[in-house]
């Protein structure tokens, strides 16, 4: 594909300079399609949209370094190039697998039949991926709501998905500068960055326009407070970031505002399904108006133990997480109805409980009373990791066992879940942003006939944020084509 006109090895610079043109010109043609057609491009599961020319380049480097497979601009571009001039259906297109699936076939056709073969189902397709678009509100605005503000935002496409019509909070300041200081956090965050953006603020309105998007901001302290019909939301389905409520009675509180569904952003309690997105989120149903989204622990560690039941059996294991401390600990010595939490978060490794083994079985019945779990806060703000010192059913090799891992997270359906990196000098800041509820951290695999000990990073915030986003969608019933399949 192009590859005589590549450099010589040698020249490194040119080389360098003729692929940062080549990603230079996707950015325009992965921007038409997101935003005329509603195509989402990735790179082996990373995301291409309203990406930079070097994020684009690493996104390549990624592919080169675990999937060992020597993919360049060179590579991609022409194959990008030639989608962008079929007229397609709404879509995710993953580039990075097709250019592979084209080097592995026969070749015997141009690229431009290749792609057209590929996409036919889309080519000219009308299916959306929903029928009509879903009203989301975000009932609360701390950490993970702002996250999610982020993500809904740039996920918005045309608009005719998953629209953010509300947020919901209770009046932080009897000032009058609630509204800019609810901006301002989601306009800049210490550990996430500055918001890819612009916001502006519509204080008679209680609006923030948000890359065009109105986001009415509304008052209340309880949900029966809130006619979400007189801001002309229409059957809204609200994700419910506080942590106050975490049982039925109180959930179903939000349908009496003329919600439609609630999703609950913590560990839900009694009967509510516990989701884990990738591993049980086929059952979310038509019926199901309540349902949870777990916690960021149990989604790090699910897809992870479930690939270990399916291919090795597991009889049994303790999950240790080293947690980013939260905002429920002091920053100094202070009284806290919790045990060791009163301590100060910045000074001390705070040794605490965590559901989440527990949580496990309720995701992967099979490992049932198998798991005990606990916890240690640390000093860090965020990303966090599991530790899963765990008994297979049979002995594994640690390369058998990284080179499975491996696989799961470039070719399996648990992409999204699991990641996985070989490189030796990873630390946790390396790990911010990261999209998957898991890494990974292969170098540091320790295998002993049927014990294994793995080491799995997680972004607490954004990682779980992107699975509840996920969780989100298929609550709402969005089903979006996927090429190569």
């Amino acid at each position: 594909m192009n590859k005589e006109a590549r450099p010589a090895p040698e020249n490194f610079f040119i080389d360098w300079k003729q692929r940062e043109a080549l990603a230079e010109g996707m950015i325009p043609l992965i921007g038409r399609l997101y935003r005329e057609f509603n195509v989402s491009c990735y790179m082996y599961g990373k995301s291409m949209v309203n990406k930079s020319v070097t994020d684009i380049m690493k996104s390549h480097r990624f592919v080169r370094q675990v999937e060992k497979n020597e993919l360049s601009e060179f590579d991609t571009a022409p194959m990008l190039k030639a989608i962008s001039q079929l007229s397609l259906g709404p879509a995710h297109i993953d580039i990075g697998k097709l250019v592979v699936k084209f080097q592995a076939s026969t070749k015997e056709h141009s690229i431009s039949d290749f792609v057209s073969s590929e996409l036919s189902n889309c080519i000219g397709s009308s299916q959306k991926p929903l029928l009509k678009p879903q009203d989301i509100v975000l009932y609360g605005f701390g950490r993970i709501g702002r996250l999610l503000a982020r993500l809904l935002i740039d996920k918005a496409g045309g608009g005719d998905v998953l629209r953010l019509r509300a947020i919901v909070v209770r009046k932080g300041s009897k000032t009058h500068d609630d509204l800019e200081k609810r901006a301002a956090l989601l306009r800049q965050d210490s550990v996430h960055g500055s918001f890819k953006g612009t916001i502006r603020v519509l204080n008679k309105s209680s609006v923030l326009v948000v890359n065009g998007n109105p986001v009415q901001v509304i008052y209340a302290n309880k949900p029966e407070d809130v006619n979400y019909a007189k801001y002309k939301i229409n059957a809204p389905l609200i994700v419910d970031n506080t942590g106050i409520w975490t049982d039925r009675n109180n959930l179903e509180r939000h349908l009496s505002s003329g919600a439609k569904k609630v999703l609950l952003t913590a560990p839900a309690g009694g009967d509510i399904p516990n989701i884990v997105y990738g591993v049980n989120h086929h059952q979310i149903t038509a019926n199901h108006h309540l349902i949870s989204a777990a916690s960021c622990t149990t989604n790090a560690i699910v897809p992870v133990l479930k690939v270990l039941v399916d291919k090795y059996g597991v009889e049994h294991g303790h999950v240790e997480t080293v947690h980013a401390y939260t905002n429920d600990q002091n920053l100094i010595d202070n009284y806290h109805p919790g045990d060791r939490r009163g301590r100060s978060a910045a000074l001390n490794m705070v040794l605490t409980s965590t559901g989440a083994a527990r949580a496990v079985s309720k995701v992967i019945p099979e490992l049932k009373g198998k798991l005990t779990g606990n916890a240690i806060r640390v000093p860090t703000p965020n990303v966090s990791m599991a530790i899963l010192n765990i008994q297979l059913s049979q002995n594994i090799t640690r390369d058998g066992l990284n080179e499975f891992l491996r696989y799961m997270a470039l070719h399996s359906k648990y992409q999204q879940q699991i990641g996985y990196t070989v490189s030796t000098e990873a630390v946790s800041t390396d790990f911010v942003g990261s999209r998957q509820a898991t890494v990974i951290d292969s170098e540091a695999t320790i295998v002993s006939g049927k014990n294994v000990v793995l080491y799995c990073w997680y972004d607490n915030e954004f990682s779980y944020s992107c699975q509840v986003v996920r969780c989100i969608e298929k609550f709402a019933g969005v089903e979006w084509q996927r090429y190569p399949s």
